[in-house]
């Protein structure tokens, strides 16, 4: 595991990890301003010393983005310290960027920064209208954190917080929390010995090192107990740790793994399953340091663990981990930031193995931790294919939509337990590809999907150039196809076809977290798949177009995590556990779920996208809005000299009564989108550009001038 030092952030992964310092390092530079004499307020006794405020307002609008002084009464003087919730007035009418406003205005929360002797504010100050509460929420360490995320973004300080810090609860703040426990007992290796480096990745951290490492879980239920013991090891240390999981339910195994390893009060569980009251009483003991380690779910990664020592990540692919309110934060990315920032050690764990998580460890910031290939053989079920070829040739399949080898797999799994079948979920749109070789259909300018969308001319979904003379890279076919969309195999059609199994169904509507081991044929749509007591007896992998042919950079990335993720939970190959998978054997997802080497694809994928200057080897944002709008924002943002930008395109109107997507048109309207990418090294002046040119066309949208965009940073989907 490689060890956290003072230079830590050189070398990083591409250029995350040095912007990540940068950013903390100009927070810091922020912060200082020239201090001025302290002012009255009407005469009004105010703090005999100190007696001026820095509040940060609860306004998450970028040209607000700023700290305002307010005086000081003196009967708010104990109560109003650093960290603490308070009510301000605030209006129009500020003489100063760091002024409050002296007279009117309406009542606005925010939080105490620091307290001064003196403000640069010519002016009389507005005093301090309330302190809510006089408990310290809000951290330093927590601030540079949420303003480096801010910064990186090109989002306001105030809608980090208000990720990061959850709802007052005053119930939950007058129960006082309980006495920290003594550190616990340095843990056993258990089955980390099953990975080479395993058992020195846990020592590391028991002595109080800081390691970092991308973890390539072995299938099978252990890695909710190896993940326990990581954190085990770090509380022995003395120092604390941080898990953040894609939902409630991967939390809930981690979570038990946790009291079964170290018993009851060692630990927090934060998700949103909890309710308010309940998870600020524990977010409340984290930032008391009554609980030194936390599981949580997405909101979980701004957590206020003190003397952190280890933070972790499973399943950094999962799309819960992108948080959808501004500025949009990846879970991955603040861990990174926070290792960071705090030198602490970093675990990023998965079955499978993101195109992310590959760059980490070939830029050296991060050390693979991973079992042999023979232990891999040991352990990972037997996967079997059936493609196109297979199909046309199959009677049963033309007739029963069930290929031959498929139903004997289901057959004989059910005699010896539950059989899981993967079902794409519906909405799964096609993109073209080669007819010939399945190879995708790109344009030549900037390698973005090609679309044809009503039988139109082909046209490029990034930058919108048409194409109209487009031949095969790979085999010079000239024909393209579009792929499967979505699944007809339902779970009524199965039962029909084994009519004296029971059917049980996971999905949107109802979410089953555990079944029996006795057969039955378990139906889920991908994310939902249940565990089953002992491990599936096997597993069958539908309609694999209907993923490896979205218009997305990380389809055969995604199509891969999801059938790992899903053949994971079968029994090994010894006893008897077997996946069968609908899908072109030749395909390389599908070459590399046969040989169960997600992280070999995830390194091939890389350099592909090196080459191509794709994410996450350039950095990329996405600008959306009506037609005109977005243009216009490109015309007045300042973007550095080596960006390129690509479109804008138009956007596909959503449905009436759909929900609209963040970033994305309301229902019914036209909206149009451009990409702008960088080469590394450029992310951070590309983010400061784009929020200084939104916070200046917000300025001009509040006087009735002009009209918004949209803005993502680092957007998980750019098909």
């Amino acid at each position: 595991m490689s060890s956290q030092d003072e230079s830590s952030g050189q070398g990083g992964a591409g250029d995350a990890v040095p912007e990540q310092l940068a950013l903390i390092r100009e927070s810091v530079r922020k912060a200082k301003v020239p201090r001025a004499k302290p002012r009255t307020w009407r005469g009004a006794a105010l703090a005999g010393e100190l007696p001026v405020a820095r509040v940060l307002v609860d306004k998450g609008v970028l040209h607000l983005d700023r700290y305002f002084d307010y005086a000081v009464p003196e009967e708010l003087d104990a109560d109003a310290q650093p960290g603490v919730r308070v009510r301000v007035r605030f209006g129009a009418g500020r003489g100063s960027v760091h002024g409050g406003r002296r007279e009117g205005g309406g009542l606005i929360s925010g939080f105490i920064v620091e307290r001064l002797a003196g403000s640069d504010y010519g002016g009389p100050l507005a005093a301090l209208a309330q302190v809510v509460s006089p408990e310290r929420v809000l951290s330093p360490e927590l601030l540079g954190l949420a303003r480096a995320v801010a910064d990186r973004y090109a989002g306001s300080l105030a809608d980090v917080l208000q990720l990061a810090i959850p709802p007052r609860n005053g119930k939950a703040e007058q129960k006082p929390s309980p006495e920290p426990l003594p550190p616990p007992p340095r843990p056993e290796p258990g089955s980390w010995v099953r990975y080479g480096t395993g058992p020195a990745f846990l020592s590391a951290l028991a002595d109080g090192d800081a390691p970092r490492a991308v973890w390539n879980a072995l299938p099978g239920p252990e890695w909710a107990e190896e993940l326990a013991r990581a954190v085990a090891a770090t509380l022995s240390s003395g120092r604390g740790a941080l898990v953040v999981v894609p939902d409630g339910r991967v939390a809930a195994r981690v979570d038990a793994a946790l009291t079964a390893l170290l018993g009851a009060g060692r630990h927090a569980l934060l998700t949103a399953d909890a309710g308010p009251q309940k998870r600020y009483r524990e977010w409340l003991a984290v930032r008391r340091g009554s609980v030194r380690a936390v599981v949580g779910t997405r909101a979980a990664m701004f957590a206020p663990v003190q003397d952190l020592g280890l933070v972790a990540i499973w399943d950094d692919g999962d799309g819960s981990h992108s948080e959808q309110h501004a500025p949009q934060p990846h879970t991955r990315d603040v861990l990174l930031l926070r290792a960071a920032h705090e030198k602490c050690g970093f675990l990023l764990g998965s079955w499978s193995c993101t195109v992310e998580a590959a760059q980490l460890v070939e830029s050296g910031w991060a050390l693979p931790l991973a079992a042999d290939r023979e232990q891999v053989r040991t352990t990972a079920p037997l996967v079997r294919t059936v493609g196109d070829g297979d199909l046309a040739r199959d009677e049963a399949a033309r007739a029963a939509r069930l290929p031959t080898l498929a139903w004997q797999a289901v057959r004989e799994g059910l005699k010896h337990g539950p059989v899981l079948v993967q079902v794409p979920r519906r909405g799964y749109v096609p993109r073209l590809a080669c007819e010939r070789c399945r190879e995708p259909a790109r344009c030549r300018h900037c390698a973005g999907p090609l679309e044809a969308r009503d039988a139109g001319p082909l046209h490029c979904g990034w930058c919108g150039r048409d194409e109209n003379d487009w031949h095969c890279a790979a085999c010079g076919g000239f024909r393209l196809r579009a792929q499967i969309v979505g699944a007809r195999r339902t779970a009524e059609e199965l039962g029909r076809a084994f009519p004296a199994v029971p059917v049980r169904t996971s999905g949107r509507d109802q979410v089953l977290d555990t079944v029996p081991a006795a057969p039955a044929l378990v139906v889920s749509t991908p994310g939902a798949e249940p565990v089953a007591e002992g491990g599936y007896a096997a597993a069958l992998l539908l309609d694999g177009w209907a993923m490896l042919g979205r218009p997305d950079l990380r389809a055969g990335e995604e199509a891969l995590r999801r059938w790992v993720g899903a053949s994971a939970l079968v029994r090994p190959q010894a006893a008897g556990g077997t996946v069968v998978v609908v899908a072109e054997p030749t395909l390389r997802p599908v070459q590399a779920l046969v040989r169960w080497d997600p992280t070999g694809h995830a390194v091939r994928e890389l350099a592909e996208r090196a080459e191509l200057g794709f994410p996450p080897v350039s950095r990329m944002a996405a600008v959306s809005g009506r037609f005109g709008a977005v243009e216009e924002f490109l015309r007045t943002a300042q973007l550095p000299p080596d960006a390129e930008v690509l479109g804008p395109v138009p956007l596909p109107v959503t449905d009436a009564g759909r929900p609209r997507r963040p970033g994305g048109p309301p229902p019914g309207e036209q909206w149009e989108r451009a990409l702008i990418r960088v080469p590394p090294g450029s992310g951070a002046a590309l983010a400061a550009a784009l929020k200084s040119a939104q916070a200046a066309r917000l300025a001009k949208s509040g006087r009735g001038e002009g009209e918004t965009v949209w803005i993502r940073v680092d957007p998980p989907d750019i098909g």
